[in-house]
C-alpha cells in the first residue's frame, strides 16, 4: 500500500485545514487508517484513527472535538479535518495504514505497516 498525504500549509491560529491521504491499493477499504504527527524535536504521536469495518473513529485527547478523521473508500482516501488549530498543532502529519488488512489496530506506531511521506502543517500565533 502506497500512501500520499497532502493538504498541509501555513494557517493562523483558529483556522482550519483539511489533509488528504490517497492510497494506491484497490484494497484500501480493508485497512484501518490513522494519522500521526511529529513536531520538531519530538517523537511521533498518534492523532486519530478509523476502523476498516465500521468507520469507528478514535482521537488523541489533544485533538478531540477539533479534528475529524473520515474515509472515502470509493476514492481510496482518508481525510483529517482540522479546526480551531493551535500553534501546538504545528507538525509534520503522516497517514498510515494498518500492517494487515481486516484488522482494526490501536494507536501505536508499530501497528501500522504503511506510511506516507508526511505533510507539514504550520500554525502561527
Amino acid at each position: 500500500v502506497q500512501l500520499q498525504a497532502y493538504g498541509g500549509g501555513l494557517v493562523q491560529a483558529g483556522g482550519s485545514l483539511r489533509l488528504s491521504c490517497v492510497a494506491s491499493a484497490r484494497t484500501f477499504s480493508r485497512y484501518a487508517m490513522a494519522w500521526f504527527r511529529q513536531a520538531p524535536g519530538e517523537e511521533r504521536e498518534f492523532v486519530a484513527r478509523i476502523t476498516w469495518s465500521s468507520g469507528t473513529t478514535h482521537y488523541a485527547d489533544s485533538v478531540k472535538g477539533r479534528f475529524t478523521i473520515s474515509r472515502d473508500n470509493a476514492e481510496n482516501t482518508v481525510y483529517l479535518q482540522m479546526n480551531s488549530l493551535k500553534p501546538e498543532d504545528t507538525a509534520v502529519y503522516y497517514c498510515a495504514a494498518g500492517a494487515q488488512p481486516y484488522i482494526n489496530y490501536g494507536s501505536t506506531i508499530r501497528e501500522y505497516g504503511y506510511w506516507g511521506h508526511g505533510t507539514l502543517v504550520t500554525v502561527s500565533s
